[in-house]
């Protein structure tokens, strides 16, 4: 049985793989609406851009009057809110541009989704859900044990986590004060193809096929819990589907590993697939590693309590981080244009 998809945010990392999902492998409609900010691209999008089941529309979800309209065109039965500001580096260069997207586009979306669900008539009001996707960055910082669960309080550091926080709360309230039918989701660390090159996995790949230096904070002792992109999208749809409303869910990968374990695996791996020509003298990427002063309120690290959707779906990674990693590597050797005609698209 076919749904209506509305996905805010659908030309970005997790956006793109969520909507070539739900093309490539169900029968459902999607209606992409995306800003197309630095970190969107449609060319991640082109292998069905020409579906008759897809439809993109270029906007701001700070724009009431278009979602209002995109709503009474489109009837979703499902919103998946991906839409937001996410790096932290940016964040605390200007955490105003994080305010407007993260809280108030949130809070945007949820007035406009609670008047259309209140409208519709029964049936399609139980089916209606509105998922709205974060981080568990909005947990704080973990110690060296201990996980985060659902019931972890909120302790953000960034004005990044501080927004998606923020956010989370809204569509939190929204369902206890007005009955909106919401799923929350944090996951860790995602990595994968299409991912733009600012965040640690591709940047560091990049950097060392240009023969840049491979800049880690720190020691490069901070740990996070990394999550393959398609795993995330299979918990997600899984989610959307069987998840009780009202509800939040942990998705990780139990993949804990330091960023600078997350480097020198990516190192290994090009000096396997792709040894070094530059400099025949040089054994290995990791020599292009380079140590530069920690970034103000690093986290020291992040992991994942998964047992909740574990015991709910009984859902499990695929992908081990040795074998996502593999993948991750080779598809930015293959399609290096991907990312040499983002970066220009940027700078001009």
């Amino acid at each position: 049985m076919s749904d209506r998809f509305l996905i805010t945010g659908g030309s970005g990392f997790i956006g793109s793989a969520y909507v070539k999902f739900l093309i490539n492998s169900t029968e459902h409609a999607v209606l992409n609406l995306d800003k197309l900010t630095y970190a969107s691209n449609q060319a991640s999008l082109e292998a069905i851009d020409t579906n008759i089941r897809y439809r993109f529309v270029q906007g701001d979800i700070l724009d009431s009057a278009l979602i209002e309209n995109i709503l009474s065109e489109f009837q979703p039965n499902f919103i998946v809110h991906l839409a937001a500001e996410s790096h932290v580096d940016r964040s605390i260069a200007d955490a105003g541009n994080f305010v407007n997207t993260n809280i108030v586009g949130t809070y945007v979306l949820l007035e406009a989704s609670r008047k259309y669900w209140q409208e519709l008539n029964y049936e399609d009001a139980q089916k209606f859900k509105f998922h709205h996707i974060s981080t568990d960055e909005v947990f704080g910082s973990l110690p060296e044990l201990g996980l985060f669960s659902e019931s972890s309080p909120y302790d953000p550091s960034s004005p990044y986590s501080a927004s998606k926080a923020a956010s989370d709360h809204l569509v939190r309230s929204w369902h206890r004060t007005y009955g909106l039918p919401i799923l929350i989701t944090n996951s860790s660390n995602n990595y994968g193809p299409h991912q733009f090159p600012e965040k640690l996995i591709p940047l560091t790949i990049m950097n060392a096929l240009n023969e840049q230096p491979i800049t880690v904070y720190g020691d490069g002792k901070n740990i996070r819990d990394w999550l393959y992109v398609s795993d995330h999208i299979d918990a997600l749809y899984q989610l959307l589907l069987k998840g009780d409303e009202g509800n939040s869910y942990n998705i990780g990968g139990n993949n804990q590993k330091t960023n600078l374990e997350v480097v020198e695996g990516i190192c290994n791996i090009l000096d396997e697939l792709l040894p070094r020509a530059s400099d025949p003298t040089s054994l290995s990427y990791s020599d292009l590693i380079v140590f530069v002063s920690d970034r103000p309120g690093h986290d020291l690290r992040y992991a994942i309590d998964t047992n909740k959707i574990e015991n709910h779906l009984n859902w499990h990674p695929k992908e081990s981080f040795a074998s996502g990693l593999r993948k991750t590597v080779i598809w930015y050797i293959e399609n290096q244009s991907w990312v040499t005609n983002l970066t220009e698209r940027i700078k001009s």
